[in-house]
C-alpha cells in the first residue's frame, strides 16, 4: 500500500514537470539557455535557432501560433516586431534574426538600463533569412527598461555577422 502511493506520488510529480514544459509557459531550462517562441510553421525561425546553437547556445522552443501576448509581456513595439521572440534568463528579450555574436556581447556585458535587443522585421541575408548571395543592410536596436530604443549595432556585410574583430 505503501509503495503504491509513494508510486503514484512521484507520477504526480512527473506529471506536473510535463505539463510546465508543455505549455511553453513556464519552462524550466538551464539559466542560459534561449527559450524561443516561434510558429509552428517558420522555417526561418529554425534556422536562426540552428545559428544560435552552431556557436553554443541551448534553445528551448516553444511553437504557438499566436505570439502577441508575449511580445506584449516584453514590450516589443510593433513597428520592432519579428517572427520570433528569444527570453534569456527570465528578463532579457531578443527579437528578431540578430547576430548570435551580438547577443553573446549583450549577455556577456548587458547595458545598464537595457532589457533586450531587436532587430525588427526579417532582413534579408540576416541569420536564418539566408537567401543566396542578397544582403539587406540593418540595424540591432537595444532595447531599454523604459521602452526607448537606440542603436546597439549596425550590420553592413553577411560576413560581418560572424566577424569577431568588429566592436559595437
Amino acid at each position: 500500500m505503501i509503495y503504491r502511493i509513494g508510486v503514484l506520488v512521484l507520477l504526480g510529480i512527473a506529471l506536473i514537470g510535463c505539463s510546465a514544459s508543455k505549455d511553453g509557459d513556464n519552462l524550466s531550462s538551464s539559466r542560459d539557455t534561449l527559450v524561443v517562441y516561434k510558429s509552428p510553421t517558420c522555417g526561418c525561425c529554425r534556422k536562426w535557432i540552428d545559428h544560435m546553437q552552431e556557436v553554443g547556445f541551448e534553445t528551448d522552443i516553444v511553437n504557438k501560433s499566436n505570439l502577441s501576448a508575449i511580445k506584449k509581456q516584453y514590450g516589443i513595439a510593433v513597428n520592432a516586431q519579428s517572427c520570433h521572440t528569444a527570453i534569456y534568463q527570465g528578463k532579457y528579450v531578443f527579437e528578431g534574426h540578430i547576430p548570435a555574436k551580438m547577443i553573446q556581447q549583450f549577455v556577456d556585458s548587458p547595458p545598464s538600463g537595457a532589457k533586450g535587443l531587436v532587430v525588427p522585421g526579417m532582413p534579408i541575408g540576416s541569420p536564418g533569412m539566408e537567401s543566396g548571395s542578397r544582403f539587406q543592410p540593418y540595424k540591432v536596436w537595444l532595447l531599454k527598461e523604459n521602452g526607448e530604443y537606440s542603436e546597439y549595432g549596425k550590420v553592413e556585410s553577411y560576413e560581418e555577422q560572424f566577424s569577431e574583430n568588429k566592436a559595437y
